[in-house]
Parts: C-alpha cells; sequence; structure tokens
C-alpha cells in the first residue's frame, strides 16, 4: 500500500509580501544592535544615518539592498548581512540628482568584499550613463582579508571607474572614519576629499608597520588624521570638526558644480545694484612689501558670503576656491602676500593646478587675482622639483578653455608674471590696478643687476643705488609698458573691480575654445 505523500506547503502571497517586510527590516539593521551602538559610542553616524543627513528627505532609493557575500572560507558562509557593508543607491540633494555609497562599519570593519565592490561600481557605471555627480562615503578597514585576490579585483575595479569618471561627473569622497592601504586610492583619484577631525584617517601603511619598517613610533591621528592631510600633506581638501559639518559641506561643494562636463553650473538668482566697492580702494598698504589678507579682496569682488574657501589650510601662500559672481559659479585662484608673500613654491603650484583644472573639466569660468613677487628660491624648492611643479600651474592655465579673467593687484614679477593666467597663455581679460607693479624682478635687484658698474664707481654707492631704485620704479614699477603693448586689457581703478569682472564673464558667458585635436596632453607630473 502506498504511503501518502507529505503534504507540500506552497507560501501564500501574504505570506511572500511578510517575507520582503522582514528582509527590509533585516537589511536596515546593519551589523547589529550592539556594533551600532559602539558606532555611535565612537561619535559616528551609521552608513544609513549618513545618507539621511545628506539627501533631501524621502529621495534616496536604495539599489542592492539584499545583496549577501559569496564566500565560504574562513567561516564566512555562516555570517552572511543584507547589503554585504555598502548602503548604495541614488537620490536629490538640494533638488538634483546624485549618486551615493556609503560603507558601513558594522558590517566585517566595512571591509571591502566582490559583492561590495559590484554594488559600488553599479552606481558609479548609472552615475557616469545618466551624468550626475558620485559621493563616496568611506567608513572601511579595506580589503576583506578573508575574500584574497577578489577583494584586491573588487578595488581595481572601483579605481578603474573613478579614472574613466574623473573630468566627466565631479566625484566627491568624505572619509568618516579609517581608510587605509589601497583603499586611499579611490578617493586620492576623485575630485574632492572631506575628512573628520579625531574619527577618520587615512594612510598606504598604518602605525604598526611604519614602526616595524622605519621604527618609528606614530599614532594613527599623527601618521594620517585630518588635521595632518589637511595642512602638510594636502591630500584632504577639508578638515571638519564633525559628520553634520562634514557633510553640510558635501551639499555647499555640489551647489558650485555642475552635473557633469556637458552641464553649466546652476546660477542664483541676483538683482543688481551699486556693484563699485570702495573698500578696495583702501586694502593696500602703502609700503609696497607690506602684507594684506586677499581674502578681503575676494569678499569685495564676490558675492556677499559666497567664498567657499579649498584647501584653506595647505599652502596658504595661495587661495583657491569657489564663489558666487552675480549669480554664477566662479573659481577663484588669488596669491596670498599674508603667507610667503605671496610667493609660488611646489605645494602653491601643485594646489593651484589642481584647482585649475578641476574648475576647466566643469565649465567653472576662472577669476585670478595677482601679487606675486616670484617663485621660491632655495636649495630645498629646487632640490624637491619646483620647476616641474611650477610647469604643472602653468599647464592647467594654458589648457584651459573656459572663461579666464585677471586682477593684477600689486606685484607680477618674472616668470611668476607668466604662470598667473597671463594674456601670453590664454586669458580672455587682463585687468590691472594702478599700483601694479609688472617686471622682471623687484625695482632693488633690478636696479643691482643693471647699474651694477655705475653703483660701483659712484662716490656713494648707496645713494646712488636709492637713484637708480627710483628711476628702475617710474619706469617699470607699474601697469603702462604691459598696457601700452595690449597685454593688459584695461588699468582699473580698485573699486570698480567687480563691475569689471562682472561685465567681463558676462561678455565671456558663450565663449568657445578648442584644443588641438589629441588623445591627451602629458602635464609635468
Amino acid at each position: 500500500m502506498k504511503q501518502p505523500q507529505p503534504k507540500i506547503h506552497l507560501p501564500t502571497i501574504d505570506e511572500k509580501y511578510e517575507r520582503l517586510k522582514e528582509l527590509n527590516e533585516q537589511a536596515l539593521q546593519g551589523g547589529g544592535n550592539a556594533r551600532v551602538a559602539r558606532q555611535h559610542e565612537k561619535g559616528k553616524l551609521t552608513a544609513k544615518e549618513r545618507i539621511e543627513l545628506l539627501m533631501d528627505e524621502g529621495t534616496f532609493e536604495e539599489i542592492g539592498k539584499l545583496v549577501v557575500h559569496r564566500s565560504s572560507d574562513f567561516g564566512l558562509d555562516k555570517e552572511k548581512y543584507l547589503g554585504d557593508g555598502v548602503v548604495t543607491g541614488y537620490g536629490n540633494v538640494n533638488g538634483r540628482m546624485v549618486y551615493v555609497f556609503s560603507q558601513d562599519f558594522t558590517v566585517f570593519g566595512g571591509s571591502l568584499s566582490e559583492t561590495f565592490a559590484e554594488k559600488i561600481v553599479k552606481i558609479m557605471d548609472l552615475a557616469m550613463k545618466n551624468g550626475a555627480p558620485v559621493i563616496g562615503l568611506n567608513d572601511s578597514g579595506g580589503a576583506r582579508i578573508q575574500e584574497g585576490v577578489v577583494s584586491l579585483a573588487g578595488y581595481a575595479d572601483i579605481f578603474y571607474r573613478n579614472t574613466r569618471a574623473s573630468g566627466v561627473v565631479p566625484q566627491i569622497s568624505a572619509i568618516m572614519g579609517p581608510c587605509a592601504g589601497g583603499a586611499v586610492y579611490s578617493p586620492a583619484i576623485t575630485d574632492f576629499i572631506l575628512m573628520v577631525e579625531d574619527t577618520s584617517y587615512m594612510f598606504v601603511t598604518g602605525p604598526n608597520v611604519v614602526k616595524t619598517v622605519t621604527q618609528e613610533d606614530v599614532t594613527s591621528e599623527e601618521l594620517g588624521g585630518a588635521s595632518t592631510h589637511s595642512t602638510k600633506s594636502g591630500v584632504t581638501h577639508f578638515s571638519c570638526a564633525n559628520e553634520v559639518e562634514c557633510i553640510n559641506n558635501i551639499k555647499q561643494l555640489l551647489s558650485y558644480m555642475p552635473q557633469n562636463c556637458e552641464d553649466e553650473a546652476p546660477a542664483v538668482s541676483y538683482h543688481s545694484s551699486d556693484e563699485k566697492r570702495p573698500a578696495l580702494d583702501k586694502i593696500l598698504p602703502d609700503n609696497p612689501n607690506q602684507p594684506y589678507d586677499m581674502r578681503e579682496v575676494v569678499a569685495e569682488i564676490a558675492d556677499e558670503e559666497s567664498f567657499m574657501e579649498v584647501h584653506k589650510n595647505y599652502a596658504e601662500n595661495i587661495i583657491v576656491g569657489f564663489a558666487r559672481i552675480g549669480g554664477r559659479s566662479i573659481g577663484i585662484v588669488g596669491n596670498q602676500p599674508a603667507s610667503l608673500a605671496g610667493v609660488l613654491d611646489i605645494n602653491s603650484s601643485t594646489k593651484a593646478a589642481r584647482f585649475v583644472r578641476f574648475c576647466d573639466c566643469f565649465n567653472i569660468p576662472l577669476l585670478v587675482l595677482v601679487d606675486v613677487p616670484g617663485f621660491l628660491p632655495g636649495t630645498d624648492q629646487e632640490w624637491h622639483g619646483i620647476i616641474n611643479h611650477g610647469a604643472k600651474l602653468l599647464y592647467a592655465f594654458s589648457e584651459a578653455t573656459v572663461p579666464r579673467v585677471t586682477v593684477i593687484t600689486r606685484k607680477a614679477y618674472g616668470g611668476a608674471y607668466d604662470v598667473m593666467n597671463s594674456k601670453h597663455i590664454g586669458a580672455d581679460m587682463n585687468f590691472a590696478w594702478p599700483t601694479a607693479e609688472i617686471a622682471v624682478m623687484g625695482a632693488k635687484g633690478a636696479a643691482e643687476i643693471i647699474f651694477k658698474g655705475e653703483i660701483a664707481k659712484a662716490a656713494d654707492p648707496a645713494a646712488k643705488l636709492d637713484e637708480k631704485v627710483a628711476e628702475y620704479t617710474n619706469r617699470f614699477a607699474n601697469p603702462y609698458e604691459a598696457a601700452a603693448r595690449g597685454y593688459i586689457d584695461e588699468v582699473i581703478m580698485p573699486h570698480n573691480t567687480r563691475v569689471k569682472v562682472m561685465k567681463a564673464f558676462e561678455m565671456l558667458k558663450n565663449k568657445v575654445d578648442t584644443l588641438p585635436r589629441k588623445k591627451h596632453g602629458n602635464i609635468p607630473l
């Protein structure tokens, strides 16, 4: 007699709906309540909390919520979490589409697996196809060691996308926790890096390896903390007091950028009034060797409180950042006389070159404020390649096709005059204040060379030198020789600077310029 077969239960529609509900709830838990609590104890938000803070309310759509890793080695088959340690998706920031990934430290310490990488690659591919920025919120211990080379391959897949996306869509990296080993190279390829003080760090090799190899005792914070990278290395562009400030900075940064390389940055409404700025007439000291703060010049030219400085704590002898002039997004580069007299050196040249190239990638016009006595002399600079590094800035300006306007406020000496967006390297409009000194070098140095014999033979060499310094100053320490040759388009009163700059950018708004046909240039790296 046949035994009766057990009845097979097929889930009902309601049970299927309940199953999805359970999985969605499970995915929200990350690595579990205990690990989430530890994350909060460190002063850190969770991956999802960061996204909620970044995105406009109700706009985030998650992709890959139910993904789990495929590994079985070292007990991984017994420990799986939905999402596999990274939250990915898309949504709006201030009404504009962005793609985002947020690494979850509560799941395997945010370590990168094969599926983790696939999720990031997927949203990067979507960003490229749809022309929208990519925001990475990094909080990861690095490669998932248990997966071996598969994890390394995942990193390389991301690096490759970072590189392909460079100059096509803006890429912003926020370091919200550890970022070590190969993991640092993805942020390094992106356009801007933000770090959080005391809770985030970046380094290729950690303190323990450094101790083993070099015998140096160094903490994670000293080696690769936010302060270190914002002041010493220049790796990070922003050092933020906490995660909330970090995410607010991301939102502000995005407001100055277009969605992609074929768009223009969004303008804000602006109603013109009296655009003269009398304060600019009083800003320069009578002594040409006395410093002043170029930020004060920027504040008078730009729309009120619109300047967002980039790399503020690094290479302080040059200022770079975004502002609005007449409601339009503008990139500003300015020598800073208050630091090292505004000279160009290795760090400032690299800092400015990187910023100029970003602006050129994304159709952001450039305003250059010049007060530069030259390049920094000395063996340290020469032995560390000031020639190559200075050439980066020259190259960046020379290849830039966006509208470019220059204002020379005071000194523009030697090769630094050429490099700082001179007419000769493609600037569109070049203005100078009556205080501008455009010359090969300062009057004293020039007089000592030109009139060396005459000074030596004089009964009173010191008096003769003073006489020749005055002669050279009257002849060359002014903007009129350059204006006579058309190198300066107009000598303007300082109070008219904002008016002139606004009109220049309005005139240039439809500028079209192209580079010679080529695969790409060979910038002196």
